[in-house]
Parts: structure tokens; C-alpha cells; sequence
């Protein structure tokens, strides 16, 4: 029998992005994946038909339109920050920047957080893929520094991620955190849970500290919890195996940047 095709599901930014600025995150909603993966499946390294993700990232490109290639990536769990686009290329990288249209910048996650960035003026975008180990390890700061204009002209938009409430971590992950900042306000991102030696990690609240660290005081998005919202989103988590949603964001091919 035929898997039913639907056209995807997109969840649209609330943030005050420059009219020349596109963005959006695909959910689990639509698509050609069956299985585990049943849906709007985009990665292709999570064990998925090939040509399921491959009409899957057709159907996105439908989306963005002719004039907008993905600038997909070998996403790590590190701090590499790329500048695209790379044609033909899906470089080693968490984060990704281009100051031109044509090229979205994009990021998978089904838990991690994804993190979009744009300046006031609409001359840079980014996206970042930041789980613990990334954040911790400053992939958020690294990307913050690599875009060619003052942090302080920066807008973030916090995506789809693991809510405090089903994010257990271990003492080592408070300890990474703590380790690059002591501060009550880190510790505060970190309750108790019942199990000894466990907390539940609030990911929003330790992005939000370290964008304001690098000084990006505009934030938004937040507020999402993939594991508790099976219905919307894919989660490693609670799935094991399982799919990826994309986090893009790129400038206006009809934009004017003077």
C-alpha cells in the first residue's frame, strides 16, 4: 500500500526578523517516511529509505522555492562554524552563515536545540545546532563571533528542543556547564531530580546565558518540548530511533541590501 503524502506542516519564527529575512522548522507532519521515521523526515543518516529523505528534502525545497539551496551539514556535537554556501559539499560543521541569498543556512536536530540568528539590518543569517555538548563547549559563542557584524545587532530564535521537564542529565553535564561558568544563574538551569546525582537541565535557559554572555541581548522562540509533543516533533530521547526536523533561515532572493 501507498504511504499517503502530505505537504508539510511548518512552524514560522515569532520573532521581529527583518521582512528580508525567511525562516522556519519543518515538524514531523507530511512527508514520504514511513516507520519510525513516519513523516517529514530530512536527515539521512538516521537509518531511513534514501529515497524517502530525498523526496522528503524535495518537498522542503518546493517550500523555499527555485532560488534557495540548503546548506546542509555533517552536524558533530562540536563548535565548527562554516561559512556558506558549499556547493556540492556538506562540510563537518554545527553552525553555518551566509551573507547573501540564495543559500539557507540549516541545521537537524530531534532534541537539540536549534538556534537561528539575523542581524537588524538583514545582511547575515545563521544557524547553529546546539545540544549540551556544543553549548557547553561554546559552539553559540564561536558562531556569534564569526558573522561579520556587532553581536549587539543580533536577533536569536530558540527552536524545537528537549523541555526542562524531560531533560535528565548526569552530574557531568552540570559540571561542563559550571566548569566555563560558576555563576547562580548557570545553576539555576539545573534541578534536582529524584535520582541521586541527576538534574533536569533547562537548555533554553543555558542558551539565553550564553547569548547574552556574547552579547546578544535580543531573544526569542523557546518554550517547546520535542519529547513531550510526539504528535509535532521527532525525538531521540523518547524514540531511540528515529527522524530529524530542520531548523533554516536565509535572505530574500527579492531582497535589497543597497
Amino acid at each position: 500500500m501507498k504511504k499517503t503524502v502530505h505537504s508539510p506542516a511548518l512552524i514560522t519564527p515569532d520573532w521581529p526578523a527583518p521582512a528580508a529575512v525567511s525562516a522556519l522548522v519543518t515538524t514531523r507532519s507530511g512527508g514520504f517516511s514511513g516507520g519510525p521515521w513516519q513523516g517529514f523526515n530530512l536527515g539521512d543518516h538516521v537509518g531511513d529509505e534514501a529515497d524517502a529523505v530525498a523526496a522528503n528534502r524535495w518537498l522542503l525545497q518546493e517550500q523555499l522555492g527555485t532560488g534557495t539551496r540548503v546548506q546542509w551539514l555533517q552536524q558533530v556535537h562540536g563548535t565548527a562554524v562554516v561559512l556558506a554556501p558549499r556547493p556540492h559539499d556538506v562540510p563537518v560543521a554545527d553552525a553555518s552563515w551566509s551573507c547573501g541569498p540564495g543559500v539557507a543556512c540549516a541545521v537537524l536536530t530531534a532534541d537539540c536545540l536549534p538556534v537561528l540568528l539575523c542581524d537588524r539590518a538583514a545582511t547575515v543569517v545563521a544557524a547553529a545546532h546546539a545540544g549540551w555538548r556544543g553549548l557547553a563547549g561554546g559552539v553559540l559563542e564561536t558562531t556569534v563571533r564569526a558573522l561579520p557584524v556587532p553581536a549587539a545587532s543580533l536577533l536569536a530564535w530558540l527552536g524545537p528542543a528537549i523541555g526542562p521537564a524531560a531533560f535528565e542529565v548526569g552530574a557531568e553535564v552540570r559540571d561542563a556547564f559550571l566548569a566555563a561558568d560558576g555563576s547562580a544563574a548557570v545553576l539555576e538551569a539545573f534541578t534536582p531530580a529524584q535520582r541521586r546525582g541527576h538534574y533536569f537541565a533547562d537548555i533554553y535557559r543555558l542558551a539565553r546565558l550564553r547569548l547574552q554572555a556574547a552579547g546578544v541581548a535580543a531573544i526569542y522562540g523557546g518554550g517547546f518540548c520535542t519529547v513531550s509533543d510526539a504528535a509535532r516533533f521527532y525525538s531521540y530521547r523518547r524514540d531511540g530511533v528515529t527522524g530529524r526536523m530542520a531548523s533554516l533561515i536565509y535572505l530574500n532572493t527579492a531582497a535589497d541590501h543597497g
